[in-house]
């Protein structure tokens, strides 16, 4: 029996960002964090339900979305949060921006771990601070952060530090004691933690587990913003969004809170209801199944990116991305070279080293395959 997530849908006249960038080209994409899976059932027909309704106005987050939200990280991590915690945004990437601004003055500072997703390398700027990269190192092919090097680069107007968890582009989830350090050098230097969790639900390694910087202790909570969103996970990016902000601090919160006024706009009535679907229950079968999807992905990508010369990749522990180091084949742009026989892939420059391509492989096995199939042969014609 053919698997649900084997089925190809032709996204071509959709207007989607990931297909119409190379539209008229041979071209496949696999760049941009863009599943070319259908939505669960659930998810689509609460949709079709609200849009039958007709009347689209200004709304709120519903009840029992911001009670299931709370229950379910109740359920998942024994965390209790307040619903008065919650701060509603239409994505995450917002949210980045708010808490550059919300402590701190202009001309202070961000601090930022590369390689990292590329808006975490441009919000600092929008808000008017200074960037600090905090460079990760391959580690016996693991991703890891040197806490003395950390405390090197900290200077005294660092007043955040961005930090990814599970972590795109590198495919990892962090540790508890590796989240300890971080949280540890942040309170002695009074820096506060954005957390962006949105990949939480997108681990692929059975035997690891997802840790919220926030659970680290009463003290690190008060310490931290959180952001999480379903759009990831349910692929519900292009319905504007629904994110949300964990904010224990009250202090915090009200900043975060006037940050937002009259620049972020409120989210849609339809990524309520997707959110609240996602977030009941009713696609825990599908999430699942889509787990499983993409774990066969990855491991059928690692044995054959193993297998070409001049290409390695890190074990992908989370997440449906893979970060290729392309290093090695000495060109000037990788990505480039991909282009031009066929395969879009993400621009390593963008995440801070352009040795680098990120592979999205949240598509069918046969696309994935065909995507295999034109690297190959890139690198043959190169030799």
């Amino acid at each position: 029996m053919k698997n649900q997530f084997d089925r190809y849908i032709d996204r071509h006249g959709t207007n989607s960002v990931k297909w119409n960038k190379y539209a008229g080209r041979d071209v496949i994409p696999a760049w941009v964090a863009d599943m070319d899976f259908p939505s669960p059932e659930p998810i689509v027909e609460a949709l079709a339900k609200r849009v039958a309704h007709g009347v689209f106005g200004y709304s709120r987050p519903p009840t029992e979305l911001m009670q299931r939200l709370v229950d379910r990280l109740q359920e998942r991590y024994n965390w209790q949060v307040d619903p008065d915690w919650l701060v509603w945004l239409p994505g995450v990437v917002p949210g980045l921006c708010l808490s550059c601004g919300c402590v701190g003055v202009k001309g202070d500072a961000v601090m930022t771990p590369t390689p990292i997703y590329y808006p975490f390398l441009q919000a600092p700027a929008a808000a008017e601070r200074e960037k600090i990269d905090l460079p990760a190192t391959n580690v016996s092919g693991r991703w890891e952060f040197d806490s003395d090097l950390m405390r090197e680069l900290i200077t005294a107007r660092t007043r955040v530090f961005l930090l990814c968890n599970p972590y795109n582009p590198v495919g990892r989830i962090l540790a508890t004691e590796e989240l300890e350090a971080i949280a540890e050098i942040c309170l002695e230097r009074n820096i506060i933690i954005c957390s962006d969790e949105i990949h939480s639900d997108l681990l692929l390694d059975k035997d690891k587990f997802h840790v919220p910087t926030a659970m680290l202790g009463k003290e690190v909570a008060n310490n931290t913003i959180t952001l999480i969103s379903p759009s990831k996970t349910f692929n519900l990016s292009g319905l504007g969004g629904c994110a949300v902000a964990i904010i224990p601090n009250r202090e915090i919160r009200t900043s975060f809170r006037k940050q937002a006024t009259g620049l972020v706009p409120g989210v849609s009535v339809l990524a309520y209801e997707a959110a609240l679907i996602a977030y009941r229950g009713d696609c825990d079968e599908w999430h699942e199944q889509l787990l499983d999807y993409l774990r066969g992905n990855r491991d059928y990508l690692q044995q054959e990116i193993d297998d070409i010369p001049g290409l390695s990749m890190t074990h992908v522990e989370a997440t449906y991305l893979a970060w290729i180091d392309a290093g090695a084949l000495h060109v000037k742009n990788p990505h480039d070279l991909f282009l031009a026989h066929g395969v879009a892939l993400s621009d390593g420059d963008q995440f801070g080293d352009a040795n680098f391509v990120r592979l999205n492989f949240g598509c069918p096995r046969s696309t994935l395959e065909e995507i295999v199939k034109r690297i190959r042969f890139a690198l043959e014609e190169l030799e």
